[in-house]
């Protein structure tokens, strides 16, 4: 009898517009499946808020610190968001995944494309990377989420509906795209697109 080849562990990438509920499900397979799958601690220049610690929340770096390693090639990919930087060390993800951990990421459709064609050229991410892209059902029902939410005015959410309808251009660009219904629904579909993504071989 042959023997199944050896497990590859893999990072998934999870996009979608602000209320789609993107964040809720990578809470909850992060619950359900720790801690054989893990969230990607990425780095920042921002300060620590009360309770958060270094090395579990996020890599708090100083700004030249961070530049520097930005210089040395340290990073699959980094923004800058409201003067301060955020990015993804590649020591962080490839340390877990040489661990045999699978890894989660919630990131916009920029910062997936960036790792995306990194994949591409780096043989650790190579046939690694996962994308999937959570597609609200329709702009009235993402306002509807929105405003919802009460944490933001009607401007800020007409700003968040405006950067929506440009993210929603970038859904083909990913490997899957789950149409949004119930969060039982959307969960369900995230946890079947993991487990069929663990047993192919690769």
């Amino acid at each position: 009898m042959t023997e199944a080849p050896p497990e590859k562990s893999l990072l998934f990438i999870v996009s979608g517009p602000a209320g789609s509920g993107k964040t809720t499900l990578c809470e909850r397979m992060l619950e359900e499946l720790s801690p054989r799958v893990q969230r990607v601690i990425t780095a920042t220049t921002r300060d620590p808020r009360e309770g958060e610690q270094d090395g579990k929340d996020y890599y708090f770096l100083d700004k030249d610190t961070f530049e520097k390693r930005v210089s040395q090639g340290d990073f699959y990919e980094h923004a800058k968001v409201f003067d301060k930087r955020y990015g993804v060390l590649k020591e962080e993800v490839m340390d877990k995944l040489n661990q045999n951990i699978d890894l989660l990421l919630n990131i916009d459709v920029q910062g997936a494309e960036t790792i995306r064609n990194a994949s591409n050229d780096d043989p650790g991410l190579k046939g690694r990377v996962i994308s999937i892209f959570i597609m609200p059902k329709d702009h009235k029902e993402l306002r509807k989420r929105l405003e919802g939410r009460g944490q933001d005015k009607k401007e800020e959410i007409e700003k968040r509906l405006k950067i929506a309808e440009e993210e929603i251009k970038h859904w083909n660009k990913y490997d899957y795209c789950i149409p949004s219904g119930t969060k039982e629904e959307d969960f369900a579909c995230l946890m079947s697109l993991y487990a069929a993504e663990k047993l192919r071989v690769r």
